[in-house]
């Protein structure tokens, strides 16, 4: 069969000689590859295509590997095809926004406002407790706060004699912050703290629609304000920063990706000159109008324990002017990166996924025979769960107990009872290694050693074993020696491994009520993050 490019197919090898199984990055550099590197053999079946190179090394790429999946090139999901575009009357019915304790407590709650400040570039959690520096949690929720010359965090309220004029009452105009720093701070955060002056409003763009309609409405400002740098600049007292930027910045593909607006912090442009100058001013007017046309503009309040996250390489945000003798306000911010907040939702989305694929397979192949016990396979390793939570193990051991079998799923259970050791033990240890810490797969890894080491170091032990496990130990190895024994017990995870162990021995009992495997799920996410 045909083989795609020998060198692009070889750099994604799959295997562990090439990349590290848990982060994926590769274990060599693309010069190590040999020049006139060929594909002698090419075998593909249901598992895979299977190819054996020129230099020896042998490659399996499984089945659809390669296939595109629903987020193919949309990149790091900063431009405009990975965004949803939007004027003010698409949230009529609401804005995209979460009750902060459910957004901490429900996996599926924080997966939905991420997903919606990277997708439509904002989301409002309600109810954040109305105390200073709270701000900062939120950020940490997601990410890492982004330290600048405003400190960690910032108040927005008015100050005398303020060099910022965000830190006065007057209205301010759509802009996005920061635009004279590189890189540019690309998500912030404002807490309300108190709002209750007359005015006052929040308010949001989307730069990145107000842009397309540059485009559509006139291609040639577009493509000036696209390629022009301009000079941003900001400077005080202890500061002075600068950066030369284009106002809507576009990746190598032509999409917009980025735009910087403030007319605050605009310095001196002297790299243009007569009609050059004269079309810029222009094309900067017509890209102002539009940001300021009433259908783009979405204008909201925020109230005390609100908190807002947006994009702040997309939106615009604004400020109605307010009358500082009705009443204060005041908000506190901070900046973040939209590269932590992409990556916690992926790793949100991931854990998830995995653990609708565990439950479904205690649900399914759980349900079966259980190596000839008296209870199924998901029963016992829901009792040994429930076991460990009612001793008070901490959550790890919890989790391990709970998971300590499901190498045994596909099959491989049966394997076992055929007169073959699946090492079921080492098979959950590794699968679980992609999602969980060392304090659940490793007393996962050493269940099985541990019932041997229990059957020498204590003698009564061995007569407890069902007739299923004393005829699976025979597989396994059978007690340890006592030198076997004594290096085991000196393992750092050999306590554990033998807690585990115990509850699994005990959770065999078919008249016991056993948990669902929904109320492990909490739990288990919290150990996956």
């Amino acid at each position: 069969m045909p083989v795609p490019h020998p060198y692009w197919l070889r750099d994604n090898c799959p295997c562990t000689e090439c990349r590290n199984p848990r982060s994926g990055q590769k274990r060599f550099r693309i010069g190590d590859l040999p020049d006139g590197l060929t594909a002698t053999e090419a075998v593909e079946d249901a598992a895979g295509l299977h190819v054996l190179w020129s230099d020896g090394h042998r490659s399996c790429y499984p089945a659809g590997w390669d296939a595109r999946d629903e987020d193919s090139g949309l990149g790091d999901h900063r431009t405009e095809h990975g965004k949803r575009l939007w004027e003010a009357a698409d949230f009529a019915r609401g804005l995209p926004e979460a009750d902060w304790p459910t957004y901490l407590a429900d996996p599926e709650e924080r997966i939905a406002v991420l997903a919606a400040v990277r997708r439509s570039g904002f989301a409002v959690l309600r109810g954040v407790p109305v105390e200073e520096r709270r701000v900062l949690d939120v950020a940490r929720t997601f990410g890492y706060v982004r330290d600048t010359n405003y400190g960690e965090l910032f108040d927005v309220r008015v100050e005398p004699d303020a060099v910022n004029f965000a830190f006065t009452d007057a209205a301010v105009a759509p802009h996005t912050d920061n635009p004279y720093r590189d890189p540019v701070p690309t998500l912030q955060l404002l807490h309300c703290l108190r709002n209750d002056a007359a005015g006052g409003d929040s308010g949001l763009v989307d730069g990145f629609r107000a842009a397309a309609l540059l485009r559509a409405e006139d291609p040639e400002a577009f493509a000036l304000l696209a390629r022009t740098p301009v000079p941003f600049r900001y400077r005080d007292r202890t500061a002075d920063l600068a950066a030369e930027m284009p106002m809507i910045g576009l990746d190598p593909r032509g999409a917009i990706r980025e735009i910087r607006f403030n007319n605050r912090s605009i310095d001196t442009l002297r790299s243009l000159r007569g009609a050059e100058l004269d079309a810029f001013y222009a094309a900067y007017r017509r890209f102002a109008e539009i940001t300021l046309r009433p259908e783009l503009q979405l204008e909201f309040r925020l109230g005390p324990g609100d908190c807002l996250i947006f994009d702040n390489t997309r939106l615009l945000h604004a400020r109605t002017a307010f009358e500082q003798a009705t009443g204060g306000r005041h908000l506190q911010g901070c900046y973040a990166d939209l590269d932590s907040l992409s990556s916690t939702l992926s790793v949100l989305r991931r854990n998830t996924a995995a653990l609708d694929e565990l439950e479904a397979l205690f649900a399914g192949e759980g349900a079966g025979e259980y190596l000839g016990e008296a209870v199924t396979m998901a029963e016992h390793m829901l009792q040994a769960g429930a076991l460990a939570r009612a001793a008070g193990a901490p959550p790890a051991l919890v989790a391990a107990a709970l998971l300590h079998d499901i190498g045994h799923f596909h099959g491989s259970g049966l394997e076992l009872m055929a007169g073959t050791d699946n090492r079921h033990g080492e098979t959950a240890a590794d699968w679980l290694s992609r999602y969980f810490p060392a304090a659940v797969t490793e007393p996962v890894r050493l269940h099985v050693p541990a019932k041997r080491y229990l059957c020498t170091a204590e003698p009564g032990y061995f007569a407890k074993l069902s007739p299923a496990s004393v005829h699976t130990l025979s597989l396994q190895g059978g007690p340890m020696t006592p030198e076997d024994a004594a290096a085991f017990a000196a393992g750092p995870f050999a306590a554990d491994a033998i807690a585990v162990r115990r509850w699994d021995e005990a959770a065999k009992d078919p008249a016991v009520s056993t948990p669902p495997f929904a109320e492990f799920r909490p739990l288990l996410l919290e150990l996956m993050g």
